[in-house]
């Protein structure tokens, strides 16, 4: 029955998708007698975390329970006290455990409070599904950089464009739908100056069934080239724009962003071209923790080159256009040898009526 109730938690944590960044998603559950009498989940940053609420949430005393966490209950004061005091506190007899936490700094702590107050403890229940709930959380607090996810939709001969540039649109309403509800999930957005000069997008999430948060907006532009009327530096919007750009970059220009509260964030210039990886240090510092990077295909091949992509979500439409001078998602010099090939593994794939999304993991040395 471990891994029912575990999977129980992980569902409740996915509940916070959206809205605890850059902290984890949890979920709990309090099984007494073979029933559960209390459930909860961390709702949003700063808020009460899984354990709490589900303390709270029970429906009769918790003594002798067990509490079944997807997440390796937290030892330290930060916006909020150690659940392990409370889970202590309320003679809870057994903690189920999915993760160990992965800050270095405090992983296994909490475990350990809770065994030496006479806690029992089992760990790694459903450990590679609780991995899965935070692959973001993980590479964030051990890296301090964002987890980059690489989007693109494609047809079925890899164009992402008819030969005059037309794209809309290549996936079916489904597909984009999801793709809203990944904007939904992750911290910001990303997209060259190309794809703002073309398409003028506004970069927002739009979810007709739920409220949708708008991730922050990131274009990388190196020379400066973004116009002041661009529908993504005058949305109405709780979230902010960033423009990553270098030393090329007119100055007037820079402070004319500026004055409409868009945030410059100024790289050295690597092969004529935005440092990517000192971006990468430098949203991270701001406390991003993931990126959705959805183009164009010159942004995406330098991502790929630089290595800073750590999943690809891939939509195939089964629509034929040809075209020699249709551009492809993965633009560039490319890779000159198959041997060379950017391999991708723990692939899954998933139907959005006739549409095909791929989705995989970069494979890392």
């Amino acid at each position: 029955m471990e891994s029912v109730y575990m999977k129980r938690a992980i569902e409740l944590a996915k509940k916070g998708e959206g809205h605890v960044s850059p902290n984890p998603l949890v979920g709990a559950v309090i099984v007494k007698n073979e029933s559960i009498i209390g459930e909860g989940y961390h709702g949003f940053y700063g808020g009460d975390h899984a354990e709490i609420n589900a303390l709270k949430n029970s429906t009769e005393s918790v003594e002798g329970s067990t509490m079944y966490v997807t997440l390796e209950p937290c030892s330290h004061f930060g916006k909020t006290p150690p659940c392990v005091n409370a889970i202590v506190e309320n003679n809870i007899k057994k903690v189920v455990i999915g993760l160990k936490d992965p800050n270095l700094l405090v992983s296994g702590r909490g475990i350990q409070i809770l065994k030496s107050n006479g806690i029992e403890v089992v760990t790694s229940v459903l450990e590679d599904e609780c991995k899965k709930l935070n692959e973001i959380f993980l590479k964030y607090i051990t890296t301090k950089t964002p987890f980059v996810i690489l989007k693109y939709a494609m047809t079925l001969d890899g164009k992402i464009a008819t030969h005059i540039g037309d794209s809309k649109w290549i996936s079916n309403s489904l597909s984009r739908k999801h793709v809203h509800e990944i904007r939904h999930k992750l911290s910001s957005i990303m997209v060259g100056i190309g794809t703002v000069l073309k398409d003028n997008p506004s970069l927002n999430t739009r979810l007709e069934d739920k409220e949708g948060l708008d991730p922050i907006r990131i274009i990388v532009d190196t020379k400066g080239r973004i116009p002041l009327d661009s529908k993504v530096i005058n949305l109405k919007s709780s979230s902010r724009t960033i423009v990553a750009t270098t030393e090329l970059a007119p100055k007037d220009k820079l402070k004319a962003l500026e004055d409409k509260d868009v945030e410059i964030i100024i790289t050295p210039v690597k092969d004529s071209y935005v440092d990517l990886i000192y971006l990468l240090k430098s949203l991270g510092s701001k406390g991003i923790d993931s990126i959705l990077l959805e183009g164009g295909s010159e942004l995406s091949f330098s991502a790929l080159q630089e290595n800073i992509v750590d999943k690809v979500v891939a939509f195939i439409s089964p629509k034929i256009i040809g075209g020699s001078s249709a551009k492809t998602p993965i633009g560039g010099t490319g890779i000159e040898f198959m041997k060379d090939a950017i391999n991708l593994n723990n692939i899954s794939l998933k139907t959005f009526n006739e549409d095909i999304m791929i989705e995989g993991y970069i494979e890392k040395e």
